[in-house]
């Protein structure tokens, strides 16, 4: 399963180290949890593969109380590519891989 959505990247410095995430459109979301529910791993993360630009990698979704959605690791070497940085919004298209019970 598919999607494509435009978010803003913004800042999680909770840490000492800095992550960089986009939000997911809420119907989104609600998209994926209906999906992936009997599929989620560690934390209720959703295995996905994720183009932004010419940049294709895979990662999780984690589900954010706080954010009430679903949000989405950017990592540096995607943000350097495809000269990202905080504040800007990219078009995303995200697909949903392993909709299967993991081993």
């Amino acid at each position: 399963m598919a999607f494509a959505f435009d978010a803003e990247l913004w800042l999680w410095d909770a840490r000492a180290d800095s992550w960089t995430f986009v939000s997911l459109p809420t119907g989104v979301a609600d998209e994926i949890l209906d999906l992936s529910a009997p599929f989620t791993r560690g934390f209720g993360s959703v295995r996905v593969e994720v183009t932004v630009g010419r940049t294709t990698w895979r990662t999780s979704l984690f589900p954010s109380k706080e954010a009430g959605t679903y949000v989405l690791p950017v990592k540096k070497a995607v943000r350097q590519a495809e000269r990202l940085d905080v504040g800007d919004t990219v078009p995303i298209e995200l697909t949903l891989v392993d909709l299967e019970p993991p081993a």
